[in-house]
């Protein structure tokens, strides 16, 4: 797995059609840090994870790969380096799990049935990583939402890339997994020094995971820089439009974000 590149945008001004949706957003993938992108629906963190991925061009600014601009690769020197777990993949009919994950050795390859030698072992490897490795046999067709979303994973992981960039990698799955997956992003970044963007719903999914925090509302950055400076009840309430307590998981140390609603129930 290649280390020590970098993923970043710069100036990022993103639309849909003629809309605009992302104004002037900057940020850095680092080697061995987990930045997480946080906000209300709409804030454009989907799209800034996309256009990172080169699946969606900016309307201005640039995206780099270590010193490189990403238009100056090729679609298998991209792949090599950078993937990409969208929110929604389809589900393949007739194919193993294994046949699945195996999808993600395409950039080794020349060609679908191209030489890979190290493919069976990453294959294997990211099976394991992910909890897959008993099902390796089974259609995907059978497969309950969670599952598939971890065979997904699996094929993300098994591209070994120097970044990893995930939209909503925990939905879909139960508690169990969804702490299983966090520690495998963790682990990746910790553990391989891989550069991970991560798209979370989740705010204390955010804290526990992330080194850094990005928080987007309306298409633009309301804070970047550390889970504790980011996740503040002033920024929260700000960006979500709804009272926002933070305060510290007395089990666990980390950050812990209460969104206050109406029938929310109050201290006596």
């Amino acid at each position: 797995m290649p280390t020590d590149v970098s993923l970043s945008g710069r100036e990022l001004v993103l639309a849909h059609h003629d809309r605009t949706v992302v104004h002037g957003v900057s940020l850095d993938l680092r080697p061995g840090t987990v930045t997480a992108l946080v906000g209300p629906n709409g804030s454009g963190k989907s799209t800034v994870l996309r256009s990172l991925a080169r699946l969606h061009k900016p309307k201005d600014g640039t995206v780099r790969l270590g010193d490189l601009a990403v238009t100056t690769l090729s679609g298998k020197e991209f792949a090599r380096n950078v993937t990409l777990l969208t929110q929604h993949r389809p589900t393949p009919s007739g194919v193993s799990v294994r046949d699945v994950v195996a999808y993600g050795r395409h950039p080794y390859r020349a060609g679908w049935r191209g030489v890979d030698r190290d493919g069976t072992a990453a294959i294997e490897r990211a099976m394991a990583l992910t909890g897959v490795k008993d099902m390796a046999d089974r259609g995907v067709d059978e497969l309950s939402g969670g599952e598939l979303q971890r065979v997904w994973l699996a094929s993300c992981l098994a591209q070994e890339t120097s970044v990893l960039l995930l939209d909503e990698p925990t939905n879909h799955l139960d508690l169990r997994y969804q702490v299983e997956v966090l520690d495998v992003v963790r682990d990746l970044a910790t553990d391989h020094g891989v550069a991970v963007g991560v798209v979370l719903h989740d705010l204390d999914h955010a804290a526990t995971v992330a080194d850094r925090v990005v928080l987007l509302c309306e298409g633009r950055v309301v804070a970047d820089g550390p889970v504790g400076d980011v996740l503040t009840a002033e920024h929260l309430t700000h960006a979500y439009g709804i009272t926002v307590h933070v305060a510290h998981d007395p089990v666990t140390g980390t950050v812990h974000c209460r969104p206050v609603g109406r029938h929310t129930p109050r201290p006596v």
